[in-house]
């Protein structure tokens, strides 16, 4: 039963997961981001398309929608008398709310990246991680002004520093993945980044970003 239960709840954390907040802030302004800037219906690309606030809005949206898949899901789950693995439990969820966001069922399981929804649970389940993956990227982003290359250095250092931290369990083994998957799907900006033609990003501070029209 207790399994079951476990199941069950992972369908309501990929459900959560693939909100397509992206997609929905777009549409809010007359845009579907799907047609405009990278295709992608991530932070990055609504931040281009229709302003810095909607995609700084949409960064939340996205972190927070994978937070809660793992720890409200958790806390539901213990509240109903599971007394099995809880740091499973918060990988089957944090999981399933990140495959929701990045295939997500509502757009032909065409997704975004999983960066911000990866961060988000994350929190939930190694904060230490999480730490050290965002001072990763922070220091990448500045140096360099790519969110994409950022976003996959601080994958990598995700992955390497799990396994520092906590070798070997459930954690471990599912922030690879994630960390591999969020590589796999940055594919078309790793070659960007080789042939020399992808986008930069500038700071917050350092311009002024247009409204979203289209």
């Amino acid at each position: 039963m207790e399994y079951w239960l476990a199941a069950a709840l992972a369908i309501v954390a990929f459900a959560m997961g693939s909100v397509p907040f992206g997609y929905l802030v777009g549409k809010m302004n007359g845009v579907d981001v799907r047609k405009h800037g990278s295709g992608n219906i991530g932070a990055t690309n609504v931040g281009r398309v229709c302003g810095k606030r909607w995609g700084y809005l949409v960064l939340f949206l996205d972190f927070m929608k994978a937070w809660c898949a793992v720890f409200l899901l958790t806390r539901l789950a213990l509240a109903w008398e599971w007394d099995g693995d809880e740091e499973m439990l918060r990988v089957i969820f944090g999981v399933s709310a990140v495959l929701g966001h990045n295939f997500c069922p509502w757009l032909g399981f065409k997704g975004g990246k999983g960066v911000a929804s990866t961060a988000g649970i994350l929190v939930g389940i190694n904060p230490l991680v999480f730490v050290i993956a965002f001072a990763v990227f922070l220091l990448v982003f500045l140096m360099s002004h790519y969110v994409s290359l950022g976003s996959i250095l601080a994958s990598v250092a995700m992955a390497t520093s799990v396994w520092v931290l906590a070798p070997g369990g459930w954690a471990a083994w599912a922030i690879t993945v994630l960390a591999i998957l969020a590589i796999w799907k940055h594919r078309s900006n790793i070659k960007r980044l080789m042939q020399g033609t992808e986008s930069k990003t500038p700071p917050p501070w350092a311009s002024k970003n247009k409204d979203c029209a289209g």
